[in-house]
């Protein structure tokens, strides 16, 4: 951004502030463009929503309210417009639109919203509804039925989802987002298909994937929790993890013995699953790019010192603690 003062370009800064909202106050990294020859700091739309999200993504996790996402994902999963969702809801007509845009809902809102993520529950609302007709409540009704019928045909892989990721409700470890396995498997696609890189590789592109998309959006991409150990940041219980997506068929391990008792592991793409890019905003796409682009070149002990420079790792790795994502905006080298 240029200066209107001198239309210089002017340099990002970062520093440590707090804001009151709804009557709490909370800490968050402020951004702000400084004209260095006035002195004078300037703001633009984009850095005045980044630093809104971060006190609003921590005011919706101390009170367990659900995040945009959720929110739309809960509407679409039942085939609803937000209008009609609304109505259902007991909501004003533009109320659950202005939720999925990033509005606050108050508590209670946010609690109703939370629980019609269960099928059952929301079957019990929308037989309650009086302002459905009898064929919308008894066509809707049919097809929370069917859903709740896959619900309990995939327990065993909602099981094993919640073993992977840990706990599901999102907070300042998963970077504001659900964990999202079928997400975080598109990830492992994309590096696949173009490094093929080796295991301690692909955990720092991952790593620095999600670090880098919060950094932009206040969201990671992934929802997936990282943790600092001496080869760097890794996704918790990424060996599972990679195992299960390859037990699944979404991507090839290549096994590739050093000697008799050393081993490494390549990940390749599956030829049965391609990647999908649709599942991915621009600016996530972008962030993926930028990563291959960056560590293309580099080899696993570069990628690795790479790491360890990050104050996300060296704040952490003593006590191999879960990487808080507001590290995310001490990432200065990419």
């Amino acid at each position: 951004m240029k200066s209107p003062v001198t239309g210089k370009q002017m340099k990002l800064t970062k520093k440590e502030s707090s804001l009151t909202y709804r009557k709490e106050e909370f800490s968050y990294c402020s951004h702000t463009y400084l004209c260095e020859d006035s002195g004078e700091q300037f703001s633009s739309t984009a850095l005045d929503e980044l630093n809104l999200l971060q006190v609003h993504n921590q005011y919706r996790d101390k009170h367990n309210l659900p995040f945009p996402q959720e929110i739309k994902d809960i509407r679409q999963k039942y085939g609803l417009a937000a209008s009609k969702m609304s109505e259902i809801l007991g909501l004003g007509i533009n109320s659950y639109r202005n939720y999925e845009n990033g509005e606050v809902p108050s508590n209670a809102n946010g609690r109703l919203i939370q629980m019609i993520n269960d099928p059952r529950k929301f079957r019990d609302i929308v037989d309650l509804c009086e302002t459905l007709s009898s064929n919308q409540k008894s066509r809707l009704i049919v097809k929370i039925n069917a859903m709740i019928n896959v619900l309990t045909e995939n327990q065993f892989f909602n099981s094993m989802e919640t073993y992977l990721f840990g706990s599901k409700l999102p907070d300042s470890l998963t970077g504001y987002v659900k964990p999202n396995f079928y997400k975080l498997t598109e990830m492992v696609k994309f590096f696949a298909e173009r490094l093929a890189p080796w295991k301690t590789v692909l955990n720092k592109l991952l790593f620095y994937s999600d670090f880098l998309a919060y950094r932009s959006q206040a969201y990671s991409m992934s929802g997936v929790r990282y943790r600092a150990i001496k080869m760097g940041p890794v996704p918790n219980n990424y060996n599972s993890i990679y195992e299960f997506m390859y037990n699944q068929g979404h991507i090839d391990i290549i096994n590739i013995p050093f000697s008799d008792t050393v081993f490494g592991y390549k990940f390749k793409p599956s030829k049965e699953k391609e990647f999908q890019a649709d599942i991915f905003s621009a600016t996530e796409m972008d962030v993926l790019h930028k990563v291959a682009e960056t560590f293309s070149k580099m080899n696993t002990n570069q990628i690795i010192e790479f790491s360890h420079n990050e104050k996300a790792w060296k704040e952490n790795e003593h006590s191999k603690k879960l990487i808080n994502y507001k590290y995310a905006f001490d990432i200065e080298q990419i």
